[in-house]
């Protein structure tokens, strides 16, 4: 689930970054749109999206019902095959506009003389991005890859209110196995132990993305 939401959410706030930077109309109503997600508390997310998820009155299966698909409609949070991935896509779309307001700052930081230059040279949009664009956000990648997989590795508020860590263990992560633990089964103790051993997973992980993303910043 970490290694999915840091790369899905990323792919996604770069693609609104560029998206929101190259627009010449209503670029701040975009920019409103995108980031609206972000201002939701995960309690609140978490029921949206249950709702809309929902087996029996949900949007996303009256739609497929809707258009004749009705074949495709499954239980989204209450079979193991797709419950994880429900949270999953409901996270990005709530996390992505955070990332995309760094990433942003990062596409506006970078000087127009070198797309300029490049585009003179033959170079199309593409190549810019490739060998223009993606280099210089190296900073504004790590910060987000770092922030992205803290969040993901501490994620709970979503699970607990759409899933409860159901069906089964299919959704239980370590965030919430600590929570139920501590204060549904009232073992403190051994609760407490769970988060010192999250707390080093995520200091760890940390320390090793950030020498990695570093070794890729440029400058300009």
């Amino acid at each position: 689930m970490t290694i999915s939401l840091v790369i899905l959410e990323n792919i996604a706030a770069i693609a609104m970054a560029l998206m929101v930077d190259r627009i010449r109309w209503f670029k701040n109503l975009f920019r409103s749109i995108f980031y609206f997600p972000t201002l939701l508390s995960g309690i609140v997310m978490g029921f949206v999206w249950a709702m809309i998820l929902n087996y029996n009155f949900g949007v996303v299966n009256k739609i497929l019902d809707a258009v004749g698909l009705g074949g495709w409609t499954v239980d989204w949070l209450g079979d193991p095959k797709y419950a994880m991935l429900s949270i999953i896509l409901s996270t990005v779309w709530k996390g992505a506009g955070y990332y995309m307001i760094i990433y942003l700052a990062g596409l506006q930081g970078i000087p127009a003389d070198l797309s300029e230059a490049a585009s003179i040279d033959g170079a199309n949009g593409w190549q810019q991005f490739r060998y223009i664009t993606f280099p210089l956000l190296a900073g504004s990648m790590t910060v987000c890859m770092v922030l992205s997989m803290i969040s993901a590795l501490k994620i709970f508020d979503q699970i607990a209110v759409m899933t409860d860590g159901g069906p089964g263990f299919a959704t239980e992560t370590l965030t919430y196995i600590i929570y139920k633990v501590g204060f549904g089964e009232l073992r403190q103790g051994f609760g407490t132990a769970l988060a010192m051993v999250l707390f080093v997973i995520i200091l760890i992980i940390t320390v090793i993305q950030v020498k990695i993303l570093r070794k890729r910043e440029v400058q300009y």
